[in-house]
């Protein structure tokens, strides 16, 4: 059962989320069990290689699970999260979609797939949450 009635009350929630509306970072869907979130690459999101910043995938990757997990449980806070980078984007636009795998009393686990507006796979992200 989802604690969000809507997608426009986890965005109205979310707007609390500074530093992921600040990096452009969108709820793009909502739904039992996960969430999907994007956001459009801009130029200071790259590093000295001109590729897109671990931290920016780990942020969007987070952002992801925070949705899903608190639409599964409010409110809930990561406990660890293992990130694998898979290959740099070609991409303009990057999409993560959370997935909860489990979910018990006080812990859950989510799994995070982040790929490009060209589908290629980016990075997976495993996350144990806690429910506060």
């Amino acid at each position: 059962m989802a604690v969000f009635k809507d997608i426009e009350e986890a965005r109205s929630f979310f707007t609390g989320d500074r530093f992921a509306a600040v990096n452009g970072m969108t709820i793009e869907e909502l739904y039992d069990d996960g969430a999907l979130c994007a956001m459009t690459l801009r130029e200071d999101h790259r590093n000295a290689m001109g590729g897109v910043m671990g931290g920016v995938i780990c942020t969007l990757s987070d952002f992801a699970y925070a949705v899903a997990a608190n639409n599964d449980h409010k409110p809930t806070v990561a406990l660890d999260a293992s990130t694998q980078y898979l290959r740099m984007t070609k991409g303009t636009r990057l999409f993560a979609r959370a997935r909860r795998i489990k979910s018990g009393q006080t812990t859950g686990v989510y799994t995070v797939t982040v790929y490009d507006d060209l589908g290629r796979e980016i990075a997976l992200t495993t996350v144990t949450g806690y429910k506060l």
